[in-house]
């Protein structure tokens, strides 16, 4: 899948890859792919909660031996 930017996010724990994928979403333009790789366990479930409450879209997550691949799509 094709991104915009890189977000690498692994190591750190909740909520700051959510709060860094904030920040960088904020430099793109609308339509743009944002894809953030992060390790902590609870990524499951903030990346997907905080694009259905700030109207990003969840395109795909992948998992890998690394951690989680999410592709986010900017409102």
């Amino acid at each position: 899948m094709t991104y915009d930017a890189d977000l690498d996010a692994k190591g750190l724990l909740c909520p700051l890859p959510v709060l860094k994928a904030r920040k960088r979403l904020q430099a793109l333009t609308s339509g743009q792919v944002l894809r953030v790789l992060a390790d902590d366990p609870a990524a499951v479930i903030d990346v997907p909660h905080f694009c259905a409450e700030a109207g990003h879209t969840l395109l795909r997550s992948d998992e890998t031996p690394d951690g989680q691949f999410y592709f986010i799509k900017k409102a």
